[in-house]
């Protein structure tokens, strides 16, 4: 078993856009990064294209064997696991409202952006618990906050409102273990997801990285983008 002095962070949804910058980003400052997609292939694309080390690897979160072997296979290579980035998501689904919305595409959604983390945190909790420093980030959205949620998109917002409320309930959880757990809202950005004319990858990729790096006196439990507290 290999065990790097660096930290050893794993990206979900890491082949393009948000995932993929947060796992440059946290390669640039010496993280060994797991860089996770659904394909083998874009996997590998995205992983070569990194500084440092950056070590590809198929994941599809919605697949509790596979995300129990890649764990397994972790904890094989490293014996521990420090930042854990819950990236991979789903469907902005512009245009749909919820008073005639297709519950079968909720549900689609909802087995990502919610159960898909969960389970992700769930199979690497033990890996978390066995780091000096752990992390956990739960990449949400504005469009998951209570305090301004307005109608549409209701797939998207309903499955952001609750991932957060699964940071809440982890971050109380896991205080004793000293596992840090935040929400962070990248903000509009400019993704294939968000579409164009949002702001820069690499500065919405940059609040997912403060989070994944906090220090051990940082917050928990909380709602950012940019290292600043949103409602929820």
């Amino acid at each position: 078993m290999d065990t790097p002095a660096a930290p050893v962070a794993l990206v979900t949804g890491a082949a393009r856009g948000i995932g993929r910058e947060t796992a440059r980003q946290l390669a640039a400052r010496g993280h060994t990064v797991l860089v996770c997609a659904r394909r083998t292939e874009d996997a590998v694309r995205a992983a070569g294209a990194m500084p440092g080390t950056a070590l590809p690897h198929r994941l599809d979160i919605t697949d509790r064997d596979g995300v129990q072997r890649l764990a397994r296979t972790v904890e094989a290579e490293f014996g521990r696991l420090d930042v854990l980035v819950n990236n991979a998501a789903v469907n902005y689904d512009t245009g749909a409202r919820a008073a005639d919305a297709d519950l079968d595409e909720v549900r689609r959604t909802l087995e990502t952006n919610l159960f898909g983390a969960w389970l992700t945190a769930e199979a690497f909790l033990p890996l978390l618990r066995r780091s000096r420093h752990p992390r956990l980030v739960n990449v949400s959205s504005e469009a998951g906050s209570l305090a301004g949620m307005g109608g549409g998109t209701p797939a998207y917002g309903i499955s952001k409102a609750a991932l957060n409320a699964l940071t809440r309930k982890l971050a109380d959880e896991l205080r004793p273990d000293g596992v840090l757990v935040n929400a962070v809202c990248p903000g509009w950005v400019a993704t294939d997801m968000g579409g164009p004319g949002g702001r820069p990858v690499a500065d919405g990729a940059a609040g997912v990285v403060w989070a994944a790096t906090l220090p051990d006196s940082g917050p928990t439990g909380g709602f950012f983008r940019d290292g600043r507290p949103l409602p929820w």
